[in-house]
């Protein structure tokens, strides 16, 4: 068979029979990231997660599965456990910290009742004036014996002054 003899009549019906490619997008797939399961319009055909961040993570997912899965294996085990070992032996060989020096003399050590019952109680403390030019351990401590290295000099006192308590 030749070609037939009109070939303008058959383009026209080729032409009449062709469908139109429609601006149509493929359906909508939930996102296959636990947690996340969010509609969307895929871009690719095999497409099975919404964003990066869900691709990531789920990269991440099948990382920590695979090695799960690795992990029941007898060289998985094999392995890890060797991994323990080596970690222990590293833990044993660290040097214990040195402690370090402490000055003794600059260490105060005394019992908190000792320093309760010296102590002003809080109604005297009021009444104390909020100008006073004195060191708030010289107005609680005030009366009380100087320990040793209390002072510049050994057994002085705080500080001296004028009365601070107001009387009313």
């Amino acid at each position: 068979m030749g070609p037939t003899e009109n070939l303008t009549g058959l383009r026209k019906r080729q032409a009449a029979g062709r469908r139109k490619q429609s601006g149509r997008r493929p359906r909508q797939r939930y996102c296959l990231l636990k947690g996340c399961e969010q509609r969307f319009h895929p871009r690719q055909a095999r497409q099975r997660y919404c964003s990066q961040e869900c691709r990531e993570a789920a990269r991440k997912w099948l990382r920590w599965k695979d090695q799960q899965r690795y992990r029941k294996t007898a060289a998985g085990r094999q392995k890890r456990n060797g991994q323990g070992r080596r970690y222990r032996e590293r833990v044993r060989s660290r040097k214990p910290p040195e402690p370090e020096a402490v000055d003794d003399a600059a260490r105060v050590t005394t019992t908190a009742l000792f320093f309760r019952a010296q102590l002003r109680p809080a109604w005297v403390l009021r009444a104390i004036r909020a100008t006073a030019a004195k060191s708030v351990a010289a107005v609680l401590l005030r009366g009380m014996p100087a320990g040793t290295g209390a002072g510049p000099a050994a057994g002085a006192a705080l500080e001296t002054g004028a009365d601070l308590i107001r009387t009313y």
